[in-house]
């Protein structure tokens, strides 16, 4: 079961990863916190920022830049290890990847806030930020994660966990 989740779950993510961003709406408030990165592309549920650094300084500085907001790590996921060990037997000769993997964790203060707004928000957690980089791009690393809609009045709180995520990514790409 936990093998058909994480297949699911990488396949969503590499399908909202290169969804087509036409139409994609943004607040002038998200714009304005989102300032320090380059952002790649925007896709209406996915903010991509090119790191241009290692894919190990990367995964370390955004694990740091979590622990240093006072958070733990809760999983990791091995994106890369799994889809290249089974791409070719379900049809997908070419590893997209070099490496990836999704880094979960969770804020106690924002979850709480999710929560009140709307019970089933707890849905989001935990957060994932991704850190990847393409066989086609050898030595560019990308940072993603996935703009949430919360159900209830969460715009507010949306704002704070776009500020949470994307603070952890400009840390970890200083």
């Amino acid at each position: 079961m936990k093998k058909l989740f994480l297949i699911l779950f990488c396949s969503a993510f590499i399908s909202t990863a290169y969804a087509d961003n036409s139409g994609s709406t943004e607040t002038a408030t998200t714009k304005e916190k989102i300032t320090k990165t380059k952002k790649v592309d925007e896709p209406k549920s996915v903010i991509i920022t090119k790191a241009g650094s290692s894919f190990d300084d990367i995964n370390e500085s955004v694990r740091m830049a979590i622990a240093d907001g006072g958070m733990i790590v809760s999983g990791t996921l091995h994106i890369s290890d799994m889809l290249n060990r089974t791409g070719k037997d379900i049809g997908f000769p070419k590893n997209i990847f070099k490496k990836s993997e999704a880094v979960e964790f969770c804020s106690a203060l924002i979850s709480h806030k999710m929560a009140a707004v709307h019970p089933s928000n707890v849905s989001m957690c935990p957060f994932t930020v991704a850190i990847y980089e393409l066989n086609d791009e050898p030595g560019v690393v990308y940072l993603s994660y996935r703009r949430v809609n919360l159900l209830g009045d969460g715009k507010k709180v949306e704002e704070d966990i776009i500020a949470l995520l994307q603070g952890i990514v400009d840390e970890s790409v200083e």
